[in-house]
């Protein structure tokens, strides 16, 4: 499945009534097997690309703080935004401040929005639903081919602290005007200034 593919997926789900995730499901479900199976991998390269330090930064600071499996369900959350949404994350973590939810949420204290565990397991529940078999996804996804295109990769990016309010301030200015209010001292707008 093509990247194309998966986003049509999503786009054809988040036209339903239902939860996104119950809607990917639904979808997945009437597929064959090795499309569910090329689905994952096409996922996991998407939640790949983002496993990032800049990334965990700014879901550290929208979750009030971020463990490992806090942040696989960051991950999947962006992909679960769809396209567009993934896309300006993935070239900017800090776009996310512009984002309606992420604004209201920090507003109100929320700090579950974009973390979305449930959509970390849709293509096995698909699986599951098609085979009627609740181990056969993991043993037949570690043993199918990735159909997606292996990165040269870059790794993580460079580290930094994210207890670090300056640091934090200096790579994600708009995401920690909103999560930790205007700098001590700033004279400029909240979110004015840029990532370097």
């Amino acid at each position: 499945m093509d990247t194309e593919a998966f986003w049509r997926v999503l786009d054809a789900a988040n036209d339903s009534d239902k939860p996104l995730d119950v809607a990917v499901v639904d979808h997945l479900s009437g597929l064959p097997a090795e499309e569910i199976l090329a689905f994952e991998h096409r996922f996991s390269h998407l939640r790949d690309a983002v496993y990032r330090w800049d990334v965990w930064a700014a879901a550290f600071l929208i979750g009030g703080g971020c463990s490992d499996d806090r942040f696989s369900d960051f991950t999947a959350g962006l992909v679960a935004l769809g396209r567009e949404w993934y896309e300006r994350a993935a070239l900017c973590p800090d776009a996310l401040a512009e984002h309606p939810a992420v604004r209201t949420a920090a507003a109100s204290a929320d700090q579950d929005v974009i973390f979305n565990e449930d959509f970390n397991f849709v293509s096995s529940r698909a699986y599951e639903r098609l085979t009627d078999d609740t181990d056969a996804f993991w043993e037949a996804y570690t043993e199918a081919p990735a159909t997606t295109e292996e990165e040269d990769g870059e790794g993580m990016g460079e580290s930094f602290e994210f207890d670090d309010a300056q640091q934090m301030r200096r790579r994600l200015p708009q995401l920690a005007s909103l999560y930790l209010g205007p700098g001590p001292g700033s004279l400029t707008p909240a979110g004015s200034g840029t990532p370097a």
